[in-house]
């Protein structure tokens, strides 16, 4: 991935999407406060951003702004979603989307043959997100959240690396893309 992704969005400004530094954490921190009832610390992002090699973080500015952020780890063949968070204030805008078709990517141009993560079972926001991206619900993690005892579920894409999911993933980018009249010359 290249180190900054300018995406022209119509009323927004330029997106960018950029590999997390420590320079975000405090903003990053920020928004964890206000979207996880147990948020991250910046010892644990800190931590996770040294494990270069097995590990992936993301965020996406908006008018120099952060404004979401995700993360994934790599085991072998296998990818999973760490984390995706996007600021309250800036919900409805596809930055999440648009962070998971980051790290799916990656995952993809890694070779990954698995990609996993867990979400929790009442955000039905989320799940509607990952069945896009070809998610399916393979199990439940009983109280997996501590702070709430909320289940989570667990969603799976098994066939990454098959032309079909390219095709979607290729249907999604499609989407997130202006017309060609809006786009800067």
């Amino acid at each position: 991935m290249s180190a900054v992704a300018r995406i022209p969005q119509e009323g927004t400004g330029d997106v960018e999407l950029i590999r997390m530094r420590r320079r975000h954490l405090r903003r990053i921190l920020a928004i964890e406060g206000r979207v996880y009832p147990r948020p991250w610390s910046a010892s644990l992002f800190l931590s996770e951003l040294a494990q270069r090699s097995s590990r992936s973080y993301l965020v996406v500015r908006m008018h120099g702004l952060v404004v979401g952020y995700a993360g994934m780890m790599f085991a072998g063949r296998e990818a999973h979603v760490t984390n995706i968070a996007v600021d309250p204030d800036w919900h409805g805008r596809k930055i999440g989307t648009r962070l998971l078709l980051a790290l799916v990517t990656e995952a993809l141009a890694r070779g990954s043959t698995q990609i996993s993560l867990e979400v929790r079972v009442t955000n039905a926001a989320a799940q509607s997100m990952y069945d896009k991206f070809g998610f399916e619900v393979t199990g439940v993690r009983k109280g997996y959240y501590i702070e709430t005892n909320e289940d989570a579920y667990v969603m799976v894409v098994a066939s990454p690396l098959s032309t079909e999911y390219r095709e979607r993933l290729q249907t999604i980018r499609a989407e997130l893309e202006p017309p060609r009249d809006e786009r800067a010359p």
